[in-house]
């Protein structure tokens, strides 16, 4: 498996790490061979930024159900 191909499995690997009810996602490696290794990185960073933010949003959320004695 090439590295770019190691890239796009681990960028699936991301989109479907959400939990949910959601079918899986499958990239089709053609749609982003005309990318290169940079770019699928980005990608990668940008969805690891997202998760977190989604992370964070969901404590801000559940801190209001906090019972404080």
């Amino acid at each position: 498996m090439s590295t770019k191909e190691e890239l796009i499995k681990d960028i699936e690997t991301l989109l479907n790490s959400y939990d949910g009810e959601t079918p899986p996602t499958v990239i089709n490696p053609a749609l982003l061979a005309f990318m290169d290794e940079e770019t699928l990185r980005n990608i990668i960073d940008s969805l690891l930024r997202q998760k977190e933010n989604v992370n964070k949003d969901n404590l801000e959320w559940l801190e209001q159900f906090k019972k404080y004695d």
